[in-house]
């Protein structure tokens, strides 16, 4: 008998680790965290409801967060009624539209099968034989998460997921996300699956994280250096579509960087773009870093973050031995070989911070060093 699980074929190296981490019985929780378009909700729905028909549980019990897109305020149970369960539902009508029909998922909903509940008043509840599923936790307290925790009974599995980067609040260092699953990281009977850009297989998601970094880093406070920068810029090239300004000479002189190739600021433009800025030869930008006096620098923004840290990097060379970069958890994660390791991270770990000073100005993300693993190939007898 094929199980509804079957019916989603893993698109990606991540979502093949979510998968079998979802059917080890050995983890009683599962905490997925990714950006949109990987794929977090529609497989935690499809395993949890699946796992329902297969009598394997007896409940699929949903709970997410209902947030103003506009004021960015919390909606519950409490506030519009019986309107809350009915957006639940239909975000779960969504999710499923190509593995289960809306018949289906109200003949459940029925049944019982499947409950759509608010996280807000969980408390008192014990939750045997089912397979809890609470979604978008960075728009959440992790109080909750903690307070669920406690109530999983015999026979239950807690699927815990949430985007950690671009769909929490930037101007929060620690949210939700980031935090549940550092405790998820140390808890017995767990599980962390991170998801990444490489893993995004839902069409046109990848624009719209685009166009949620452009928007971030539009809306970032520019110091009065800054501001200087984006006037004259915006004067010297009226035509070139430019994002932000981000300066960073306090940095240099933190970190004691003093490489020629480091700059003093970059101007952020969007993609195609980058030509109208510069001008043809070069000649647009030249005349930016004589009336401002600063080493300038320009880059498209694209999700192609390792033009973004070679950009930066004070070694010319360090991007032939980046061999990776994607989103693990709340960061950006470096894969380099273990050639240029040294080279990348700096006496003392300096030009990593430096990097990581920049990104956290910049967009708000950290950044996170590792050396390239490498499989050595078996000699033959």
């Amino acid at each position: 008998m094929v199980g509804l699980l079957d019916k989603i074929k893993p698109m990606s190296r991540g979502q093949e680790v979510l998968i079998n981490a979802l059917r080890n019985n050995e983890y009683e929780i599962v905490g997925v965290f990714g950006p949109t378009g990987t794929g977090k909700s529609l497989i935690s729905c499809t395993y949890g409801i699946g796992a329902v028909l297969d009598g394997k549980y007896k409940r699929f019990i949903l709970a997410r967060p209902l947030i103003d897109v506009r004021t960015g305020r919390e909606i519950t149970a409490l506030d519009v009624g019986e309107l809350y369960y009915t957006l639940v539902y239909s975000y779960l009508e969504d999710v499923m539209v190509d593995v289960l029909s809306p018949g289906e998922i109200k003949k459940l909903l029925n049944e019982g099968k499947i409950v759509v509940a608010d996280s807000h008043f969980l408390r008192g509840r014990t939750f045997d034989d089912s397979v809890i599923f609470l979604d978008d936790v960075q728009s959440t307290y992790p109080e909750i998460v903690a307070e669920i925790i406690m109530r999983i009974g015999r026979n239950s599995k807690l699927i815990v997921a949430g985007d950690p980067v671009f769909q929490r609040d930037p101007t929060m260092e620690r949210d939700g996300a980031t935090l549940i699953r550092e405790i998820l990281l140390g808890e017995e009977k767990a599980i962390v699956v991170d998801l990444g850009l490489a893993d995004i297989v839902r069409p046109g998601a990848k624009r719209g994280i685009r166009l949620a970094l452009e928007l971030r880093v539009l809306k970032r406070q520019l110091n009065n250096i800054e501001k200087s920068i984006l006037e004259i810029a915006r004067m010297r090239a009226p035509d070139a579509e430019i994002l932000t300004v981000v300066e960073f000479t306090k940095e240099k002189k933190e970190f004691n960087i003093s490489s020629e190739v480091v700059p003093d600021a970059l101007i952020i433009v969007k993609e195609r773009s980058l030509g109208r800025l510069v001008g043809r030869g070069g000649e647009r930008i030249k005349a930016m870093e004589k009336e401002t006096g600063f080493k300038l620098r320009a880059i498209e923004l694209t999700l192609n973050f390792k033009q973004l840290i070679t950009a930066v990097h004070p070694v010319s060379w360090i991007g032939k031995h980046i061999t990776h970069v994607d989103f693990v958890g709340p960061e950006l994660q470096v894969t380099v070989s273990g050639e240029g390791i040294g080279a990348f991270l700096g006496q003392g770990g300096s030009y990593v911070k430096f990097v990581d000073s920049i990104f956290r100005k910049l967009i708000n993300v950290g950044i996170r060093a590792v050396r390239e693993r490498r499989t050595r190939a078996r000699k033959k007898g």
